[in-house]
């Protein structure tokens, strides 16, 4: 019995430690690029900041039930031990197989290309040149990780805080700088307005809060404190980045911002010229590579364990001895994503169309985790350290809100202004999921 006990996760976070790396983990390069987007679909400044509310509501919600799933369930594998403790391996196979191929690899894909556009604003590579600065992102990072580079966690927090004051100075001196911000202009007749679309560019820029809420096992008295910190992490993110959007309001307009590429450094070009926006494009370029060179790191290692479960890909479970790396699943991972930034190339914004692609695929898996948390309640056991609060309130306008996006990011395909962008990226996410079926009853015979 002590030996059970000796390697459970020792309980040695605070509160505020708790907010720190809640905050820490949810802020991304996806405040300084898909606010356009989202201003492509919202018809005013009002309805634009409403969702950004909303997205901090459904954050909340989503954090709330996956804490009390990592409670339940805190020894490792996120998504996929919940779906195969609580709808069966085919389930776990299938979500496993769709973050290899479509998940992570994706959003490795999109922070390539957020990464791609802020650099391009230092120096330009021809037509691609966003394209051609991700793949060069991607390469060299996979060669990193290939080789054992070591991650560092001091780098990382270095990194969180630079980019929480950055985004604070900037979102300040954009209220305070005026000027003359470019008014939304009247949509056309038959111009095609999608709240659904909006509100998938913005849960994309809360994405990380399914990580924060791992923190369960970790923390102290977690019955108690896990809602503090989850409430009063997600309510300061929900601030900043409201913060953030009134300072891209004031200084662009809506018109301005739905126009902008990279609209951080329009913003800092228009308060301080152009050394202004090449400073902010190095401070994004910096964040984007580091939660980039995270996302390989980790995204390969989910990648490994699914060739040790099934024969069928037993070589993505080899580990390399030098340097300790799952040296195949690694370049297998980068292989795919460089195919993904090819195909994103050929679109008007690869961003949007590593969006469109992983976003169906997404918030399927994220609705049927969300499913998994009826099932355990259903069939009762010990009580975990944590319980969703309001149950079955809670979860069930979470899963309602999966339902919702799950068909907006499927309804890309009807949209007259993002249909014949991404329609074919949304199609090809589904597709590649759709493969990992009869895959699994040939992994499952072998």
């Amino acid at each position: 019995m002590e030996s059970h006990k000796a390697v459970k996760p020792r309980e040695l976070l605070s509160v505020p430690d708790g907010i720190f790396l809640t905050v820490g983990m949810v802020i991304g390069v996806g405040i300084f690029k898909l606010p356009a987007l989202v201003a492509g679909n919202t018809p005013s400044p009002a309805v634009f900041l409403f969702a950004w509310v909303l997205g901090g509501a459904v954050s909340l919600c989503g954090a709330l039930v996956y804490a009390e799933l990592a409670a339940r369930h805190p020894e490792t594998g996120g998504e996929y031990a919940f779906l195969q403790k609580g709808l069966g391996r085919g389930a776990a196979f299938l979500f496993a197989w769709s973050r290899m191929t479509v998940i992570q690899t994706g959003a490795i894909a999109a922070v390539a290309f957020a990464f791609g556009d802020y650099a391009s604003e230092i120096l330009r590579l021809g037509d691609k040149s966003s394209a051609v600065w991700a793949a060069v992102a991607v390469i060299a990072f996979t060669l990193l990780n290939f080789a054992g580079t070591l991650q560092s966690k001091t780098l990382q927090k270095v990194m969180e805080v630079t980019l929480i004051a950055a985004l604070v100075l900037l979102s300040l001196a954009a209220l305070t700088a005026g000027g003359t911000p470019k008014p939304a202009a009247v949509p056309a007749a038959g111009a095609h307005l999608s709240f659904g679309l909006a509100m998938i560019f913005v849960l994309f820029t809360y994405g990380g809060w399914n990580e924060a809420a791992y923190l369960a096992g970790e923390v102290r008295d977690a019955r108690r404190n896990m809602v503090r910190i989850l409430v009063w992490g997600i309510v300061a993110v929900t601030a900043l980045y409201l913060l953030v959007n009134l300072g891209y309001l004031a200084a662009l307009g809506l018109g301005g911002i739905k126009e902008s590429k990279a609209v951080a450094a329009d913003v800092m070009r228009l308060i301080a010229g152009d050394k202004g926006a090449v400073l902010v494009a190095l401070i994004v370029c910096v964040s984007a590579l580091t939660t980039l060179n995270a996302a390989i790191f980790t995204g390969a290692r989910s990648n490994w364990a699914l060739g040790k479960d099934y024969a069928m890909f037993r070589s993505l479970g080899n580990w390399r001895e030098s340097g300790s790396t799952p040296a195949n699943a690694l370049l297998l991972q980068g292989v795919i994503t460089l195919v993904l930034i090819a195909a994103g190339s050929t679109t008007p914004d690869g961003f949007g169309a590593m969006v469109a692609y992983t976003a169906p695929v997404f918030w399927t898996f994220f609705l049927l985790t969300g499913v998994t948390l009826f099932v355990f309640r259903r069939r009762g056991g010990e009580t975990p350290a944590f319980r969703t609060p309001l149950f079955p309130l809670v979860p069930l306008a979470f899963l309602a809100m999966c339902a919702y996006m799950l068909w907006s990011s499927i309804d890309y395909i009807r949209n007259p202004d993002y249909g014949p962008k991404f329609g074919d990226m949304v199609l090809a996410g589904l597709a590649v999921m759709a493969v990992g079926i009869p895959l699994y009853f040939l992994a499952r015979r072998k």
